[in-house]
């Protein structure tokens, strides 16, 4: 099973410029992962869809997932609005109120399940207790079949002071206490941090994947919000997307981007003997 993820497109940033930066950046990823072979078998959009959670925002986004020959299931970030989401995508499921279900397919031996950890006001995360009644019901109802959880906000202490989480918030304990009874949580993927990070929390592998918008620049000093001192926030780094790839043992993730790589080899009869030695290796080592 091989599972696409985008994440922060914050289509709109730009709202009245038809050809916006975002969008571009967008369209170059939904255009590698359409001509991908394998192609994947869903994309997950997780969170900060829209920039400013305005309907014509989504609209655009809907026409821009309207290419893609895979199903795409998105979820809510803190740029998001339910109720603008609802109007141009109502066929996503929600629980009491918020854009939290479960993506589960007998061909798939994945089980998915989406969460809302958008707070109107708050840029960071939330998980209520009525969030978390829905996920142990969830979480209950298939506990052998594989599962990855889906988020926005990663509850991980990040190390970049102006975005990263509070190890010891409310939401976040909520969510491992939530979470701890589970024995089938393969892995947990979101995104917020603009960066790529690979880490594990409360016993489950996480994988935060770097946005489709500009990135955040990797910068680990202290910050002092009294004293600006020029650094650098916000880089065009390539718009970037994940491979989850389920080999029916554990997740593998390929984390990459648009970027025209420079190609320093290609399959060709000089490469023959390498390809033809290492996949006896592996034969063999299959016995």
């Amino acid at each position: 099973m091989l599972i696409a993820q985008i994440t922060d497109i914050h289509l709109g940033f730009d709202p009245d410029d038809p050809a916006e930066f975002n969008r571009r950046r967008l369209d170059q990823v939904l255009e590698r992962l359409c001509k991908m072979e394998p192609q994947p078998d869903l994309l997950l959009a997780t969170g900060d869809l829209t920039d400013k959670g305005d309907t014509d925002s989504y609209r655009r986004l809907k026409s821009a997932f309207g290419r893609c020959p895979f199903p795409v299931w998105p979820c809510m970030g803190n740029h998001d609005d339910r109720d603008g989401f609802a109007k141009l995508f109502p066929e996503v499921p929600k629980a009491d109120g918020f854009v939290q279900y479960v993506i589960d397919e007998d061909r798939w031996p994945v089980r998915i399940i989406v969460l809302d950890t958008l707070e109107p006001g708050r840029h960071g995360g939330a998980f209520c207790e009525r969030r978390a009644a829905w996920l142990s019901e969830r979480l209950a109802e298939e506990p052998d079949k594989p599962v990855m959880i889906v988020l926005h906000h990663p509850p991980i202490e990040t190390g970049i002071p102006w975005m990263t989480s509070e190890p010891e918030a409310e939401w976040i304990a909520r969510l491992r206490e939530t979470l701890e009874p589970a024995t089938n949580i393969v892995g947990m993927i979101a995104g917020h941090i603009h960066r790529p990070i690979s880490t594990g929390w409360a016993g489950h592998p996480l994988i935060v994947t770097p946005s489709t918008a500009p990135q955040v620049a990797l910068d680990l000093r202290p910050i002092d919000p009294g004293k600006p001192d020029n650094r650098a926030m916000i880089v065009a780094d390539p718009p970037a997307f994940a491979l989850h790839f389920w080999n029916g043992r554990c997740l593998v993730s390929h984390l990459s981007n648009t970027d025209d790589h420079v190609q320093l080899a290609r399959y060709d009869e000089t490469m023959q003997p390498l390809v033809r030695y290492l996949l006896d290796e592996h034969a063999s080592d299959r016995g």
